[in-house]
Parts: structure tokens; C-alpha cells; sequence
């Protein structure tokens, strides 16, 4: 089987951001593995496409493009999915730098013609040079990195992390795009859980599927210093409960929850447990991250039964773009459902 042509997409959404996107770019170009392209995705900011025009106007290898949907990283994708032109179409996060051999690990994935999606490890990298004592790997999710308790090696999984992600166009052609309603949207509450729901559907479009997590295409993700406090922490729980409760409204609680199962039976208790015997030898942020852990699923919780009796009620709707070829068909046409 050929190596397959890889395009990749960046969202971006603000200015404040620049020296991150050059950096993420720059990370692409420097890829041993060649992509086809790299595609910008301005969402709803004029004067943030009119910089990043004119910054690669002179590139071949570099397209800036509007968010051709509405405002939200959702939809911001699904444009660059229909812009691009390769046969596997990669997500990097506008506030990430990859690796030399991320775009090679994720061909390697696709030898397989069975797979199509192909995942990656995603680091942080904190504000402060260091992780805070009181912050649990197990819950590095809530900072967009790969989190305690995911399986070592290249693996099976029920779904792949969208800030580090590759997908088959074929994926897309057999169970659409991703999901608007469910993702960030801009400044709303920091929600999640689009790339969940996009692999559980593809997964029942495409019985035959398979998709993988490669921890050896690696990406650097920045963590801001708001985001090393309690506050974002908490938020960030109660918002990813909010997320599970559309998915599952939107799957079934059965594979909505299916990999959140173990997490909270097995993961979570040895993370506390861990930070138990931390604290009793005395060493630094042992409890804090017991304590984390724990406030952390009981923050989800609520976010997550907020969210279901939001869903009851009728709540906001979400649709599913269809992709077809180059374009993208009118969400009205796609799969509605009702949630947080």
C-alpha cells in the first residue's frame, strides 16, 4: 500500500495567539514525513485571515481559508476537510508544536487499510516551566493533553484526542463531519467532546473500522497560567460532564460512557490512592491531587446531570455536516439530536 498524502489542518480563532500559530506552522514544514499542506482556519476573525494572508502569501505549501460554517472549532474543521485535498486529513491544536516524526507515525498507522483514524500523545507544556504539585496526570485531558491511564504503544481505542488526530477521508465520506453544538465555540464554556462523538458514529457507520492511538507522534501542547489554577480546573470538569451528557444523548450512555467506565473504576482510584501514600511520606502535592482527583469526578458528575436533564428537556440541537468531495452540505441536511 502507498504512503498516503497527509493534509493538515490548524484552527485558529485569535491574535493572541500568533507567535503559536508561526510556531505550530513552522513544526509542520519541519516534518520528516512531508505533508501535502497545511490549511489555516480563520474562525470569524477578519483582521486575524487578512494577517495570516498576507504572512503566506508568497507559500505553496501554506493556504489561509475562513471558517465557511458557524463560529466554533466543530465547523472550522469541517471546512478544512473539504478544502483539503489529502487522502488523510491530520488536526493540529493552534497552540501546539509537533514533533519531527508525528506525520510519519501516523502514516505508518494507515499500512493498515482498515484504519482510519489514527491518534497521537499529546505533552504540556506549562506556563510556569513546571506541572503543578496539585495537578493529577490523570486528569491532564482537562488541559488538552494525554491524560494517566491510556494504554502505552500503538493501540486500539474507541476514540482518538482532536487536538492531536488523523482521519482517512473515507471516515468523513461514511459518517460525516463533526458535530456542530458540541465543541469550543470562541468564549463560551471550555466544552469537548466533538472528536468522542465523531469516532463512536464512524464506528457504527464502519463496523470494520479501526482506530488507534500512536503514542510516538508526539505533539508539545502550551498550557497558559490560567489554566494551571483550581478555577479552570473545576470548570473545565463541569463542562466535559455537559459534553458527555450531548454525547451520549447522541450514541447511547452504553458506548457514550463506555470508555469513561474504566477510567472512574480503575484510573481515578489508583491516582488517589497514589496521592494518599504521597502525602503520607510526606511528599509535596500528594494530597492536593487526591483531593483533585476526587472533586474532579464529582464536578463531572454534576456537569453531567446538569446536562442530562438539559437533554430531557429539550436543550440546544446540534447537527452533523455532511461532506461531500469539496463541499460541505447544509447542516439543516444533517443528523439532529437535542442535549446540554
Amino acid at each position: 500500500m502507498t504512503d498516503p498524502d497527509i493534509s493538515v489542518v490548524i484552527c485558529v480563532y485569535t491574535e493572541d495567539r500568533w507567535e503559536d500559530i508561526l510556531a505550530a506552522v513552522s513544526s509542520v514544514r519541519a516534518q520528516s514525513y512531508p505533508a501535502l499542506e497545511t490549511l489555516l482556519v480563520v474562525d470569524h476573525n477578519a483582521a486575524l485571515l487578512d494577517r495570516l494572508a498576507r504572512e503566506y502569501k508568497e507559500a505553496t505549501d501554506v493556504r489561509v481559508l475562513a471558517n465557511a460554517g458557524p463560529r466554533g472549532l466543530s465547523a472550522g474543521r469541517n471546512t478544512g476537510i473539504a478544502a483539503s485535498h489529502g487522502e488523510v486529513i491530520a488536526f493540529l491544536d493552534d497552540d501546539a508544536v509537533a514533533e519531527r516524526d508525528w506525520l510519519r507515525r501516523f502514516a505508518e498507522g494507515y499500512a493498515d487499510p482498515r484504519v482510519l483514524a489514527v491518534g497521537g500523545r499529546t505533552e504540556p507544556v506549562w506556563a510556569s516551566g513546571r506541572r503543578p504539585a496539585w495537578f493529577p496526570e490523570e486528569f491532564d485531558w482537562v488541559v488538552g493533553c494525554t491524560y494517566r491511564g491510556l494504554p502505552p504503544g500503538r493501540v486500539r481505542v474507541r476514540n482518538v484526542l482532536g487536538g492531536n488526530a488523523s482521519f482517512r477521508r473515507t471516515a468523513f465520506e461514511a459518517a460525516g463531519g463533526f458535530a456542530t453544538g458540541i465543541g469550543r465555540d470562541g468564549d463560551r464554556r471550555p466544552l469537548g467532546g466533538e472528536e468522542t462523538e465523531l469516532c463512536i458514529r464512524l464506528s457504527r457507520a464502519r463496523p470494520d473500522a479501526v482506530l488507534l492511538i500512536d503514542d510516538g507522534a508526539v505533539i508539545h501542547h502550551r498550557v497558559p497560567a490560567a489554566r494551571e489554577h483550581f478555577a479552570y480546573f473545576r470548570t473545565r470538569a463541569y463542562a466535559e460532564g455537559l459534553s458527555k451528557a450531548l454525547v451520549a444523548r447522541s450514541v447511547g450512555t452504553d458506548k457514550g460512557l463506555e470508555s469513561e467506565r474504566r477510567y472512574t473504576t480503575r484510573v481515578l482510584p489508583a491516582g488517589v490512592a497514589r496521592g494518599l501514600r504521597d502525602a503520607l511520606f510526606a511528599r509535596p502535592g500528594g494530597a492536593g491531587r487526591a483531593g483533585a482527583i476526587v472533586a474532579g469526578v464529582l464536578t463531572a458528575a454534576g456537569g453531567y446531570l446538569m446536562g442530562s436533564v438539559r437533554a430531557r428537556r429539550g436543550g440546544t440541537t446540534f447537527s452533523v455536516v455532511r461532506i461531500d468531495g469539496d463541499a460541505l452540505t447544509d447542516p439543516g441536511a444533517g443528523t439532529e439530536g437535542e442535549g446540554a
